[in-house]
């Protein structure tokens, strides 16, 4: 540790998630001292990353050419482009942002992390397909790259290097220490001052307490945040709506634990940070609450398929674009029009048996584990996989009947209304059903489904063979009440590409560098108002070892 003193190093970091630690390594492997500093305690290191399904976003990968995917830098970028909307001054550095990142998920990302020992797993999902149009929102194909061992595997080769440099001397931990104020000297950020916590042996992810004993100060060269967004605090979510998606629900579900608070956006502000596009933010339409919690509130989100029919909760089905696993907020905003805060999905078992997969690294346990076995037998045998069956018999949310008169009164018991009709929603179904006498059809979700089933991984594990909701061969029928999950900030600290925080658009704040949601994932915002899925973990593994190689540079 440099000579100044235990509370001094070369370089603090706030926050040990994926961002945090990725800055930590690269400043480690450069040899210069950190003291990583973060509110919970050490069995959280890797952040909501840990919890995560593990899925990034690659452009022409190995992967993809053998799935008989053809993919370009240019098709990745004008998805980018049709999905950002970039329309803003404030857009400059994250348009700067998001074009060096899809030259990165083109080219070395994969590389690098794989000499750090990090796989994926060979079938590349296609998720978040987007509103219908060539330039418009969402992935023009498959791009969805799972990791093998999902979060942990993907947290894993960074911390193992961080640990490296505890056992070098080159990493302090301060976990339980709570950053409430960053020192500034002369206009440059110096330090983080704040309050020491009680110590707490809680499980990872459990609400923790905020008992302080204790108060902290830490001097560096320089600073990097990586504290996260503003999820798990549903007031500060309401208060930053955007009015284009219609108002806040009253009720809503976390998709992250309840220390995901954006504290430090606030700090960072109160210090002189430039703070944007704060409106942009990024919350499932698919969540379902966990029948076996371990945050307030804890919710976990279904990826779909594109099979199940989804309805508003008085019963009608939704428009295109607002069809499964295709355009997020713009479902999101047909929804908050409805004004009901919950939906349904109404599929049959050979559905969910094929389509259901639910996110988090504790829902796939054979990914997780990195378990060939429980692999075939999951996802290839007969039957939904063992946490989806578990959801279907203990989650409140799951309604299973062998009658559509059944499957209505269990949705009208759990929504505690009388709000759907049998026949109205029959009519509904029968004329979907309709569609599938004929090869051709003009219900585009029944098109969507047999395009789907023309990429071979989708046909392989993920959609099932088109088939009538009303058949009673593919039963029963299953029923699944849906909640908006509140997930990520896609605004957040300005930066410039090297992750320096910016007092303006022109000038930056000496000594301040942030990385992963707390910074938009790069620049305040590079995803600008919609997301494709997989940027997210990326974002924070390309904007961390942004701001840690910078600031090795920085320090000659």
């Amino acid at each position: 540790m440099p000579q100044r003193g235990e509370n001094a190093a070369d370089v603090i970091v706030v926050g040990a998630g994926l961002a945090g630690l990725v800055a930590a390594a690269e400043l480690v492997e450069a040899g210069r001292s950190v003291v990583l500093v973060d509110q919970e305690g050490e069995q959280g290191i890797g952040g909501q990353a840990f919890w995560s399904f593990g899925g990034l976003f690659f452009v022409d990968s190995p992967q993809q050419r053998r799935m008989g995917i053809k993919d370009s830098p240019e098709l990745a970028w004008q998805d980018w482009l049709g999905s950002a909307q970039f329309d803003r001054d404030d857009d400059l550095w994250p348009r700067r942002w998001a074009e060096a990142y899809v030259h990165f998920a083109a080219g070395e990302k994969q590389a690098w992390l794989r000499e750090k020992g990090h796989q994926v797993f060979p079938v590349v999902g296609w998720a978040e397909r987007g509103g219908g149009l060539a330039g418009g929102h969402g992935n023009s194909v498959p791009r969805f790259h799972i990791t093998w061992g999902t979060g942990p595997g993907l947290v894993e080769p960074f911390e193992k290097i961080v640990r490296a440099g505890v056992e070098q001397g080159l990493v302090r931990f301060a976990f339980r220490h709570r950053v409430d104020e960053l020192v500034v000297s002369d206009g440059a950020v110096t330090g983080v001052r704040g309050s020491v916590l009680a110590p707490t042996d809680l499980p990872r992810a459990v609400a923790t307490p905020r008992e302080a004993v204790g108060d902290f100060e830490f001097a560096a060269q320089a600073v990097v945040v990586t504290t996260g967004g503003i999820g798990g605090n549903h007031d500060l979510v309401r208060a930053n709506w955007p009015k284009r998606l219609g108002t806040p629900p009253e009720h809503m579900i976390s998709g992250v634990p309840e220390h995901v608070d954006g504290r430090m956006l606030g700090i960072a502000e109160d210090a002189g940070a430039r703070h944007i596009n704060r409106d942009r933010m990024w919350h499932y339409v698919e969540g379902i609450k966990n029948f076996d919690p371990i945050w307030p509130q804890h919710g976990i989100r279904i990826l779909p398929g594109p099979s199940s029919l989804w309805f508003d909760g008085a019963g009608n089905r939704l428009p295109v674009p607002a069809l499964p696993g295709f355009d997020t907020l713009g479902t999101l905003k047909v929804l908050r029009e409805s004004g009901h805060d919950h939906s349904w999905f109404v599929l049959t078992q050979s559905i969910i048996e094929k389509e259901f997969a639910l996110s988090g690294q504790e829902q796939n346990p054979d990914l997780t584990g990195k378990s060939v076995k429980e692999l075939l037998r999951q996802r290839l045998a007969k039957g939904a996989t063992g946490p989806v069956e578990a959801f279907k018999s203990q989650g409140e949310d799951f309604v299973v009947a062998d009658t559509l008169e059944e499957l209505v009164a269990g949705m009208n018991r759990v929504a505690g209304s009388e709000l759907i009709e049998v026949e109205s929603l029959r009519r509904q179904i029968e004329a979907r059903d309709r569609e599938l006498d004929n090869e051709f059809a003009k219900d585009l979700q029944v098109v969507a489904m047999r395009q789907a089933r023309a990429y071979r991984g989708d046909k392989l594990v993920r959609v099932a063979s088109p088939h009538k909701i009303l058949d009673p061969g593919k039963g029963p029928l299953i029923a699944v009440r849906l909640h908006v999950l509140t997930r990520k900030s896609l605004g957040g600290l300005e930066t410039n590409l090297d992750s320096q925080v910016m007092r303006t658009q022109d000038e930056t704040f000496e000594g301040l560098y942030a990385a992963g949601e707390v910074a938009g994932f790069g620049g305040g915002g590079v995803h600008g108002y919609n997301s494709l899925e997989g940027t997210f973990l990326g974002g924070c593994l390309f904007s961390g070892r942004a701001a840690g190689r910078a600031v090795a540079r920085q320090l000659g």
